[in-house]
């Protein structure tokens, strides 16, 4: 049996007891989270595509023999740079210095003959006329002059012929430009036209670049300039300019020369062409590069910093706004990168202000106060 308690006591620890059961004042209300808005506006941007091509000279000529000889010479030291007019080669000129010699004897032998075929057909003229002589004999002497006026002209494109082909014992580069390697040495047995050539020489500067585009991306930017959202960044002037194998940007820019007209069934795309200056030999023919082609302006284009957009588990994209002072998350259609911003082709608008800094802090609905940021120059904020 315990005992009983006094009526003063039991009161005593009921007041106890309701004491213990007041609720515990409530922490204060935490104030609206501090983020870092940029407000978006329009700007010109130029439409940039990054093409893989190939350096080709800009002259090509092979070297090749137009007679058959020996060839007793070669003038010009491999990988130098040779002239226009340059004699690379010489052939053998005895046989064909002996063929000149004698067709030019068998011109003036025509000549000779003509000179006096004239004077017989001329003093001919003269005594039909008196009756001295008879018809036929005036129209025999004509004809002959007529005879003889034509060997001489054979003669003299024989003589003619035989000095060209003297003249080919001297192999020249038609253009100038780095000559390779010689296939052949002195000594050696060349032909005509074949089909070897005995070296080639390449004009370097400028240079060819042919790039490829794919047809898809061809279409898509003629449709944005029949709808006006895509001015032309030049008639087939457009700027390119060379990444090398390295990743390194080759520093003189060069111009797009034509457009293929044509799309290659095996591989779907349009041949570009360009020209690049090569002032000091860096580029060589064959070289892989990489084309920064500017092809259009876009005069309307909204630009939005990376470090703004988050990537959901289906892959949509998205960022955070702030509108009316409170939180608003929007999905958003991204293009190509710029720097360390995104292209955005749709989901805002200029005058949006879009939350770049401090917004893992918030959520969709919340309360914010926006402080404006440069993006080029302010630090993050501080965490709040």
């Amino acid at each position: 049996m315990f005992p009983t308690l006094s009526r003063p006591l039991l009161s005593l620890f009921v007041l106890l007891g309701l004491a213990g059961c007041t609720p515990s004042a409530e922490p204060p209300a935490r104030g609206p989270s501090e983020v870092g808005v940029q407000t978006l506006s329009v700007q010109a941007q130029t439409v940039t595509s990054e093409l893989p091509g190939r350096t080709k000279a800009w002259l090509t000529a092979e070297i090749r023999p137009q007679v058959g000889g020996i060839v007793q010479k070669r003038l010009f030291t491999e990988g130098a740079e040779v002239k226009a007019g340059e004699v690379l080669y010489v052939i053998d000129p005895a046989s064909y210095q002996a063929a000149f010699d004698q067709a030019r004897a068998s011109t003036a032998e025509a000549k000779a003959a003509l000179n006096s075929a004239r004077l017989k057909a001329t003093r001919y003229s003269e005594l039909v006329k008196i009756d001295a002589i008879s018809q036929q004999d005036n129209e025999d002497a004509q004809a002959s002059l007529q005879s003889t006026q034509a060997a001489y002209q054979a003669a003299q494109a024989s003589e003619k012929s035989a000095r060209i082909d003297l003249t080919y014992t001297r192999i020249t580069s038609p253009i100038a430009g780095r000559v390779e390697s010689s296939s052949v040495t002195p000594g050696a047995l060349v032909t005509a036209s074949q089909d070897s050539p005995l070296t080639t020489v390449q004009q370097l500067d400028p240079l060819y670049v042919d790039i490829t585009q794919s047809s898809a991306e061809v279409l898509r930017l003629k449709r944005e300039f029949a709808a006006g959202r895509l001015s032309k960044a030049g008639d087939n002037e457009a700027k390119i300019v060379l990444r090398l194998e390295g990743g390194s940007e080759y520093k003189h820019a060069g111009r797009l020369q034509f457009s293929g007209a044509s799309v290659s069934q095996s591989t779907g795309s349009v041949v570009l062409r360009a020209v690049v200056p090569n002032p000091d030999g860096l580029l060589l023919p064959g070289m892989y590069v990489r084309a920064v082609l500017e092809e259009a302006v876009d005069e309307l284009a909204l630009l939005v910093p990376q470090r703004a957009v988050t990537r959901g588990h289906s892959g949509a994209s998205s960022v955070l706004l702030v509108v009316d002072g409170k939180v608003e998350q929007r999905e958003v259609m991204l293009g190509r990168s710029v720097g360390n911003q995104w292209w955005v082709d749709s989901g805002l608008a200029a005058g949006d202000r879009v939350i770049i800094e401090g917004g893992q802090k918030v959520r969709a609905g919340d309360s914010v106060n926006v402080v404006a940021i440069d993006t080029l120059t302010a630090a993050p904020l501080a965490n709040h």
